[in-house]
């Protein structure tokens, strides 16, 4: 993974003393809350339901052990035991101190963290596929790119103060697990013709208010100018973007009230002036990059010992749902799920965090990926290690073998914590997790995704999963209204709203229709996705209304 050189420390070091200095301003009185807000935000800093929220940077998802045991120590110190991993792979602090954040900034320099434009109308957190490196269908590591554009786009001063936040996903592998489609910029690596490396730019694809898929804006870039024309798209947005009005200002509204070939062509001419300019890449780039991702030293010739263990039903289930096929024969991925029933999805206890750490080192070179379903991943696992492993990580409750199941929830904070949210997230979470909470049903209904927003800025993504959740606010009470049909990957779709919305404790009960649907009518090993596009809406909506005041 990147290590900071000297540059590196010193700016980040700087910030920290920056932001030091305006905190305390504003503790003097001596900066309003406007003037302070956008300082804040630019070092992380929201204010939330109950206390400030300090959201970390975790660039493309990947953490050193150190780095872990870090998280752990502040967990602890300056929070109350845990954090909140999100969809975009970074880490949430709920409960920090306001006076205590410049010493929390501080800490985070010590192991090469920071907060740095994790909040803010700035290019945020680049994320990519949290098995980048690994998988077996990898075009190009994308972790190399996202760095590059990470140290790009880092205090890049045209782009400091965008009409907007800015996203950027980028996936190298033949399978999208970074959902570039929804991103305002998403970046798809594949061989063309000539079996070169070429990348496809998609564009104005987002969530939230209104979601809307990206569109192709250059279906074959050659990747040496990946900056130059992300430099472009950027430039046309922070010239054309609106400022007037928030809800409006996404660059999703601009491709689509300019028409994407009209949006195409003010980039196409602002590219010509930069095609060729400085910050066109070469090889050497790509390769001094590179070597800071360079491959562990893995072992040949691993003989596997699962057979040893295939009579033993949980394991069995957790090997097949948590564990991924290597690209390394002999090495499987291994997904800790964050999701046991009782927890809030995405939180770990800082004594999880150190268990992960602690197995990260003996199991996994030291590394460790987060994804954006909010979970938490080893990318290098012996075979023959996995049943030892399996047995040490069940002792920290990570072994729950739901990864990619009904209660694999994606799920925001909600109103338990969000100052935007409508209407609380977890406690819906958790409640159909207690009424699923039987394994062999869920493996039985097969791969579902469930995500859960608790206001339309959907930082649960509702809007892709299978089934998606959003709260809402119905007269100063808490109601919920369910979508169908969304999903993420290459074949990216919003999911349809089925009709009125619920109360919180109906909601259990609705998903529990959905799925009798599902069984009802799928195919052998026919997927819910797969059957929802056969069958389409109206059987669940049939069902669901017709019963959905029963009495369970």
């Amino acid at each position: 993974m990147y290590k900071y050189d000297h540059i590196d420390r010193k700016i980040v070091n700087e910030r920290v003393n920056q932001y030091q200095n305006q905190l305390d301003r504003y503790l003097n009185k001596e900066l309003s809350d406007e003037e302070f807000r956008p300082l804040r935000l630019q070092n992380g800093l929201y204010i939330q339901r109950h206390a400030p929220m300090l959201r970390v940077a975790i660039p493309y998802g990947l953490l050193s052990s150190n780095q872990l045991y870090k998280l752990a120590d502040i967990a602890d110190k300056y929070d109350r035991g845990y954090g909140h991993f999100s969809t975009r792979q970074n880490i949430q602090f709920n409960w920090p101190k306001l006076e205590e954040t410049p010493d929390i900034l501080r800490t985070l320099a010590e192991v090469e963290m920071h907060a740095i434009q994790t909040s803010g109308n700035c290019i945020r957190n680049i994320t990519t596929d949290q098995f980048a490196g690994v998988t077996h269908d990898e075009i190009i590591d994308p972790r190399h790119v996202a760095e590059i554009i990470r140290q790009w786009s880092t205090f890049h001063p045209e782009f400091a103060l965008l009409p907007r936040k800015f996203k950027i996903a980028i996936t190298g592998s033949k399978k999208d697990r970074a959902l570039v489609q929804c991103h305002d910029i998403g970046l798809e690596f594949f061989i063309n013709k000539n079996k070169k490396m070429a990348i496809k730019v998609w564009v104005g694809g987002g969530l939230g208010r209104t979601p809307i898929i990206g569109s192709i804006i250059k279906n074959e870039l050659e990747w040496k100018h990946i900056l130059t024309y992300c430099e472009a798209i950027l430039r046309i947005y922070n010239l054309y973007g609106r400022r007037d009005n928030m809800y409006k200002a996404r660059i999703k509204i601009l491709v689509k009230s300019l028409g994407i070939e009209e949006f195409k062509k003010l980039v196409e001419d602002e590219w010509q002036y930069i095609k060729d300019g400085p910050n066109t890449l070469n090889i050497e780039e790509l390769n001094r990059i590179g070597k800071f991702f360079s491959e562990p030293n893995y072992k040949k010739n691993i003989k596997s010992n699962l057979n040893d263990h295939k009579n033993e039903k949980a394991f069995g289930q957790w090997l097949s749902k948590c564990t991924n096929t290597h690209k390394n024969k002999g090495y499987r991925a291994v997904t800790f799920s964050l999701k046991e029933t009782g927890r809030a999805p995405g939180d770990a206890s800082s004594s999880q965090m150190r268990a992960v750490a602690d197995l990260s080192n003996v199991y996994s070179f030291g590394e460790i990926r987060v994804s954006h379903e909010q979970n938490l991943i080893l990318a290098d696992v012996q075979e023959d290690k996995l049943y030892e492993l399996w047995v040490k990580a069940k002792e920290h409750h990570l072994v729950t073998p739901n990864i990619g199941l009904l209660t694999d929830i994606i799920c925001c904070p909600g109103g338990d914590f969000c100052s935007l949210a409508n209407a609380k997230s977890i406690p819906i979470a958790q409640s159909i997790q207690d009424l699923f909470d039987d394994m062999d049903y869920l493996h039985d209904i097969g791969d579902l995704n469930l995500n859960i927003s608790g206001c339309m800025n959907a930082c649960g993504h509702h809007h892709v999963g299978h089934i998606g959740i959003l709260g809402i606010d119905k007269s100063g009470s808490e109601w919920y209204q369910v979508t169908l049909g969304g999903n993420q990957g290459n074949f990216a779709s919003i999911g349809k709203i089925i009709g009125p919305s619920f109360s919180a404790e109906e909601m259990p009960f609705i998903i529990k229709k959905i799925i009798e649907v599902y069984l009802k009518h799928r195919n052998e090993e026919e997927i819910f996705i797969d059957c929802f596009s056969r069958i389409g809406l109206e059987p669940f909506k049939n069902h669901i209304y017709s019963k959905a005041k029963e009495v369970e």
